[in-house]
């Protein structure tokens, strides 16, 4: 058996929420080590869909200590956002050791036991920056579907050319159900399924004071809120439903099932379509942590990020963590700060 390394905390996932504990424990003087299973910081970003734009301008992307390199009413990029992770860890010379994988944790007699691809590690203290979005949810009539139709989730689509010719039906009509609508039908028909999720206009997301609001005061716990959050899409922000009828996606109802080897609708109707694309969202993967850090619904149980099962465990970046920001950049470092805090006993 190798000798397991000893580290005081380590921060599992070098993404914004990882970075974020990152730059507080350092900011605390305590040792640390970040744990990426990416091979660059930045990388998840860059995997996304290549039209992402945030909808959050600029200065309230940033991590802390340091602005992004862009006008603060600028709406970074995929690949800018991922540029300044990158930026961010290096400017900082965080102790980043990427393309590790930790593949299960356990914890007992205050330490936790962590086995990674990098062999076995101990820690004192963990925080799990590893986000929400794992493993891609498509309904199970799915695979019903006729094998020549082509299939991809929206983790796994980029740009139209990823999919074969001919019309193409998007499931979920959330943000990214309605960038990746609008992205296709520049060149093909379109189909979008999904109930409608609202629209906020883009001057309340840039408005200081509504973010205040929104990511500043806390919400009441419960894990009603995060479930009706994470199984409806998001309001749209950039698009509109005017903009969908525009670009000429015609919308409809829910997909019921499969028939003949196509999608059936909830009304009835077949669609001929080449493709379909799921923008069905995520489901929780904590397999891997301590079984009691995880509720019977496959989440965490925590209060405000710190662990309510497991000592020395904290997360970052949970939706409905602490507040309505708590999943997105914005939120991320308060919520990072409040778990180091509460982790690390008195210097």
């Amino acid at each position: 058996m190798p000798i397991a390394e000893r580290a005081g905390t380590v921060v599992v996932g070098g993404g914004a929420a990882g970075l974020a504990a990152a730059w507080h424990l350092r900011e605390r003087g305590r040792p640390f080590a970040v744990l990426d299973a990416a091979r660059t910081v930045g990388d998840a970003w860059r995997q996304r869909y290549d039209c992402l734009r945030l909808f959050t301008p600029a200065r309230f992307c940033a991590l802390p200590g340091l602005p992004m390199p862009l006008p603060p009413g600028a709406h970074p990029t995929r690949d800018e956002m991922a540029d300044y992770l990158t930026a961010y860890a290096k400017h900082f010379a965080f102790p980043v050791r990427s393309g590790v994988t930790v593949r299960s944790h356990a914890y007992g007699n205050g330490l936790h036991h962590l086995r990674t691809d990098d062999g076995p590690l101990v820690a004192r203290r963990v925080i799990v920056a590893t986000g929400a979005l794992h493993r891609p949810a498509v309904p199970g009539f799915a695979a019903a579907l006729d094998p020549a139709l082509a299939q991809r989730h929206s983790s796994d689509y980029h740009r139209p050319g990823d999919l074969p010719p001919g019309p193409v039906l998007v499931v979920g009509a959330g943000t990214a159900g309605a960038d990746i609508a609008l992205d296709l039908a520049r060149g093909r028909e379109v189909w979008l399924s999904g109930r409608r999720t609202g629209h906020v206009p883009v001057g309340l997301v840039r408005s200081a004071v509504v973010r205040r609001l929104l990511y500043d005061r806390r919400v009441p716990p419960g894990r009603w809120i995060r479930a009706l959050a994470v199984r409806r899409g998001g309001p749209l922000i950039w698009q509109s439903e005017a903009a969908l009828r525009r670009a000429g996606v015609r919308r409809v109802p829910r997909v019921a099932g499969v028939r003949d080897g196509l999608p059936l609708l909830a009304d009835g109707r077949v669609l001929p379509v080449a493709a379909v694309v799921w923008c069905t969202g995520f489901r929780p993967d904590y397999g891997w942590l301590d079984p009691r850090a995880a509720g019977a619904d496959g989440w965490p149980e925590h209060h405000r990020g710190v662990s309510a099962t497991v000592a020395g465990l904290g997360f970052v970046g949970l939706p409905w963590q602490n507040t309505f920001g708590s999943g997105f950049l914005g939120g991320m470092p308060g919520d990072a700060a409040h778990v180091v805090r509460r982790l690390m006993p008195p210097a």
